[in-house]
């Protein structure tokens, strides 16, 4: 080993991407289909393997928490802790999704199965932070939000802070921009004013993705009975469309009704989003564009057209050697080698992502939502038990 050796992994809806930096230079990149890491998620751990020796390893983070290593974790409380404060899932919805044999939840379930797995490897592995952990996020912002952005939107926010220091030369305390990420099941919007993420429109609390239906009315919530985590991916323009793919919707917009509405809806939110967050950040220096949906024909076109008016739009810059794995990985792996001090180290000060602290259920004031906190967490305490 020549120098600082870390791995980001970012789990997606579609696929988990894995990024490799060697003294802050790319040199390993893997791309794993979700649906088949359900199915087996020992490939990750596998994958994983190959690029050892590693000194830092940001694992599959979910809904965030302040930076919290897996060898600090009690083994035996290990699969309770990841289920409640990674994933923010009951292990009730687990089993009744997994009966079902419900996609999405199948990742959650691999998800939790490799974080066993690397806990027995003893692997220098770090849980990252999402939006709401931050400092640099007014409290007032948080209140009653669980998702504000999750750990890999986070990612993408510190691979754009690189990427506009780097290309308008700038120090990252000049760095301003409104983020769009747009998944293939989730968008979100993030706010980084000043080299600092501000505030965050997380894809379960933002509009319309193509999975999730995003912030509900609670006219819904009431109506809709019973609620498991399944239904945060259901309700959107998939189901709007009635397409499983995105780009065939897309594609199908022009002579569809269905794909069209789902389309409109699903695109005038994103430029909803973004108004929004000009409350946050006035004065952005350039609308970022980053995600899987932003590479289908059309999208970026469309995204320009709607939000020019703001401010400069262009797709987030990739690091120079990334060839195939998406910018959270890229991003989660500049975060890991900025903690382990590597030359990503003033950015990781910049953005206080050491600072960050406590869960994302910490900011709960519906009186529902906090007896259902106060219920989590007597069961499972979140603080390591060493």
């Amino acid at each position: 080993m020549t120098g600082l050796r870390v791995l980001g992994i970012d789990p997606g809806t579609k696929s988990f991407d894995i990024c490799g930096l060697e003294n802050g230079h790319v040199f390993y990149e893997e791309v794993l289909k979700s649906s088949e890491l359900a199915k087996n998620p020992e490939l990750l751990v596998e994958t994983t393997d190959k690029a050892m020796p590693l000194d830092v390893i940001a694992g599959p983070s979910g809904y965030g928490v302040e930076l919290t290593r897996l060898r600090d974790l009690n083994p035996e409380t290990l699969e309770d802790w990841y289920l409640t404060y990674i994933l923010l899932l009951k292990r009730k919805d687990l089993e009744n999704a997994l009966e079902r044999e419900d996609p999405g939840i199948m990742v959650y379930s691999a998800m939790t199965e490799t974080a066993l797995k690397m806990k027995q490897k003893n692997w220098p592995v770090l849980y990252l932070p999402g939006v709401i952990n931050l400092p640099t996020v007014p409290e007032h912002r948080k209140l009653n939000n669980l998702d504000m952005g999750t750990v890999d939107k986070l990612c993408c926010c510190l691979l754009g802070i690189h990427d506009q220091s780097e290309r308008l030369s700038v120090p990252y305390s000049d760095v301003s921009f409104i983020l769009v990420e747009m998944g293939h099941g989730y968008n979100a919007t993030l706010g980084v004013r000043k080299g600092r993420i501000v505030d965050g429109f997380g894809g379960t609390m933002s509009r319309m993705g193509f999975f999730t239906s995003g912030g509900m009315d609670l006219e819904l919530v009431q109506i809709g009975e019973l609620w498991e985590k399944s239904d945060v991916f259901t309700g959107g323009a998939s189901a709007v469309s009635g397409e499983s793919s995105p780009k065939k919707m897309i594609q199908k917009r022009k002579d569809d009704e269905n794909c069209a509405i789902a389309w409109e809806a699903m695109i005038e939110n994103v430029e909803k989003s973004v108004a929004s967050m000009l409350v946050s950040v006035p004065d952005p220096r350039e609308i970022l564009i980053s995600g899987r949906l932003t590479r289908i024909s059309g999208v970026e076109k469309e995204l320009i057209r709607r939000l020019e008016r703001f401010a400069p739009v262009r797709k987030v810059g990739w690091l120079k050697e990334a060839k195939c794995v998406k910018e959270a990985a890229q991003g989660s792996a500049i975060a890991a080698d900025g903690l382990g001090g590597g030359v990503f180290s003033k950015l990781i000060e910049r953005v206080k992502l050491k600072d960050a602290k406590g869960t994302a259920l910490d900011y709960l004031h519906h009186p529902k939502g906090k007896r259902g906190k106060k219920k989590l967490k007597r069961k499972v305490p979140f603080k390591p038990n060493h």
